[in-house]
């Protein structure tokens, strides 16, 4: 049975990231911190990439670990130089203990984005199967499922279905009231895509857009650039009036130039997403961008992350606010608190609702009345539960 905190738990497990080194070190910070945290006799347990990425040499570098797992085989307690695997895809889910849950429907990914080492340790796409994506769906007993994978587009590809995405989409909706997308390769996203992401009833587009200028986008080894971009966000926008946008872009990647940089503002300016995350950087061992001339100084890179991050909080707030009068369709989460189809769940910004009113309406779709914006978050009025 889950613990209800670290401290009362027999197996703590930290499931880490090793995207970029930031990312690394608070997952080396959260160790250490549930270490100490842990009760006498208790085991932790590192997984995730790091542990993929970095095995025997993480467990030598965390002598309070018992245990660091890879993906492919169950975790067995070994001395901490010895590391097995574990497939976390084919991990059992317990039932959510919210009316959403993320469900991952593959692993690894085929590109080559030039900065990304996840190819190296995830390894190559591996789709799950159709009946077992549904049957997790069926099991976790929710009212949105959101689809994840680190090339979602692609899925079935490696089991020689190209396009099994959309069939998948269409059977989850069945399922539940609301499915969505995270992480879609621009390239891959079709009409056919478009269309059954209409069908769900959230057309929340999740793009995974890096950059605009074109020639930085080839030294990424990315596909697209900001005028392919923004004709296909506005024709989205076109057919769906509805619909939000999610992107996210990395600065200070080698070679950006002034002229790189005032093209993604530009783009941003124009483009008005609802939500954006900027990152800085990260030199990856092992990947193409770490052999590139023309770094990026630091301080420059702050600085032109600062500028993007700014521009964005800005028409962030300012698209909220053209909320404010409008009736929309929120999950209530918990008590207070509820997502439209704009907010992606424990991403985005939420919509705050009266506390009594909620209470009784966890897990179900309600109409409320947007009364304020504040920053990312909207205020709203229930006015009936469907």
């Amino acid at each position: 049975l889950p613990a209800p905190r670290p401290e009362a738990a027999d197996v703590v497990v930290v499931n880490t990231c090793a995207f970029v080194e930031a990312a690394r070190q608070e997952s080396i910070e959260t160790v250490l911190a549930l270490a100490d945290r842990r009760r006498p006799g208790a085991r932790l347990v590192v997984t995730g990439c790091m542990a993929e990425r970095y095995g025997s040499e993480l467990a030598d570098a965390l002598p309070e670990v018992d245990q660091v797992s890879g993906f492919d085989v169950p975790v067995t307690f070994r001395p901490a130089s010895e590391v097995p695997r574990l497939d976390l895809l084919n991990l059992p889910r317990p039932k959510a203990g919210a009316p959403w849950a993320y469900v991952k429907i593959a692993e690894g990914c085929d590109r080559a984005c030039g900065f990304c080492a996840i190819p190296s340790f995830r390894g190559q796409q591996r789709s799950r199967s159709v009946d077992a994506i549904l049957a997790e769906v069926d099991a976790l007993e929710v009212a949105e499922v959101v689809l994840v994978a680190q090339d979602l587009a692609s899925y079935g590809r490696d089991l020689g279905r190209p396009g099994d995405l959309i069939p998948l989409v269409r059977a989850v909706s069945r399922r539940v009231a609301r499915t969505r997308l995270l992480y879609l390769y621009p390239s891959e996203l079709s009409d056919g895509l478009i269309e059954v992401m209409g069908e769900t009833g959230c057309p929340y587009f999740d793009l995974s857009l890096q950059h605009v200028s074109r020639p930085h986008l080839r030294r990424m080894r990315r596909w697209g650039d900001g005028s392919r971009f923004g004709a296909r966000i506005d024709a989205i926008r076109h057919r769906y009036p509805d619909a939000a946008f999610r992107s996210s872009f990395i600065v200070g990647y080698p070679g950006e130039t002034e002229d790189d940089h005032d093209q993604l503002l530009e783009f941003l300016g124009e483009a008005r997403l609802d939500w954006a995350g900027f990152f800085p950087f990260s030199s990856e061992e092992g990947t193409y961008a770490a052999t590139l001339p023309d770094p990026v100084p630091a301080g420059l890179a702050a600085e032109r992350l600062a500028e993007c991050g700014e521009l964005q909080d800005a028409i962030t707030a300012e698209v909220r606010s053209q909320l404010v009068g409008r009736t929309v369709e929120v999950l209530v989460d918990r008590p207070g608190q509820g997502r439209s189809h704009r907010e992606a769940p424990d991403i985005d910004g939420v919509v705050q609702l009266p506390v009594v009113a909620s209470a009784a309406l966890v897990g179900r779709f309600v109409a409320a009345t947007v009364t304020a914006s504040a920053g990312p978050d909207l205020e709203a009025a229930v006015e009936e539960a469907a």
